[in-house]
């Protein structure tokens, strides 16, 4: 059906669930690996950023403030990781290369094929 839309948008736009998954996968490996390439073609250009600590980043915000931490070699669970309309929620426990660990969840918003909001929300650290 030609034009076909939902809640969601045009059908031809939305990207199926698993490559949202997918998506969401390949940019906190790129983050640990420091491949900023990967990560600015997974990003939207209006992307937004939001912790406790930080809330409301554009896309430039993110790269100046998080980006220093990245290449790390952060190793990440996902306790859970699901999709809710236009939007991955994940909930991850991380080890960082110091031995500590702690766990968070984040939103992933979409829009298209790019992510275009993410939402941090901190949880314990040891």
């Amino acid at each position: 059906m030609q034009g076909k839309t939902d809640r969601n948008g045009p059908a031809s736009e939305r990207m199926p669930d698993e490559d949202r998954l997918q998506l969401v996968r390949q940019l906190f490996a790129a983050f640990a690996a420091g491949d900023r390439s990967t990560v600015e073609s997974i990003i939207a250009e209006d992307f937004t950023f939001s912790t406790p600590l930080d809330v409301g980043l554009d896309r430039a915000g993110y790269f100046e403030r998080c980006w220093p931490g990245a290449g790390n070699g952060q190793d990440v669970e996902f306790v859970r990781l699901l999709e809710c309309g236009d939007e991955v929620i994940g909930t991850y426990e991380h080890r960082k290369p110091d031995a500590t660990t702690g766990r968070n969840t984040e939103i992933f918003a979409f829009e298209g094929r790019r992510i275009s909001r993410v939402e941090v929300y901190f949880g314990w650290a040891s």
